[in-house]
């Protein structure tokens, strides 16, 4: 959603969009794991599911029920990787790792479902094995993490703006737009 809402404030203001990824449960086995697991009692898992379905209705997003939880650290480092193919690959493979997980149920850990999402997407098999492969793309990772971390930063979608403030979660529109005003002098 927060894809979604970044979209809709860049037709309205100038913003420069860089993203960093953070593993929020590397613990988790690339088998997946299911989400009773995570620790929630089920009555506030409900309340959650149900508020991110009513927000991914209002936002054109069809989420289907998740019973189980993945280890999203190789959709990361490709990912990461993908930002060298440009943006146009680097979205197509981002919105294909959301739908692959969250609308189809698939295992972003288990990386034939990756290398298949990856494909459509339009990254180059080179790349896919690249980016499991070379240590510069674990290094960006570990140093966003550490960077994360410094600032408390602890959930994803996150925003920082303007160096300044944070933002943290599936933050309404309204609230983006309130801050790019802040730092755009002469918007409504």
């Amino acid at each position: 959603m927060g894809e979604r809402r970044l979209a809709r404030l860049g037709e309205e203001f100038d913003v420069r969009v860089e993203r960093r990824f953070l593993e929020i449960h590397p613990e988790t086995p690339s088998e997946g794991r299911s989400v009773s697991e995570l620790g929630y009692p089920p009555e506030q898992w409900a309340r959650m599911m149900e508020n991110l379905e009513r927000m991914g209705n209002a936002e054109g997003i069809v989420f289907s029920e998740r019973t189980f939880t993945t280890n999203s650290h190789k959709a990361l480092l490709l990912a990461e990787a993908a930002k060298e193919d440009g943006p146009d690959i680097f979205e197509s493979l981002n919105e294909g790792l959301f739908r692959a997980y969250f609308t189809d149920g698939r295992n972003i850990g288990n990386p034939r479902v990756l290398g298949e999402v990856a494909e459509a997407a339009g990254v180059p098999a080179s790349r896919i094995r690249q980016a499991w492969s070379d240590a510069a793309y674990e290094e960006r990772l570990s140093r966003d993490h550490a960077a994360a971390s410094g600032i408390g930063i602890t959930g994803i979608p996150t925003f920082i703006v303007d160096g300044r403030w944070i933002i943290e979660g599936a933050v309404p529109i309204e609230m983006l737009r309130e801050a790019a005003k802040k730092l755009t002098p002469g918007k409504p």
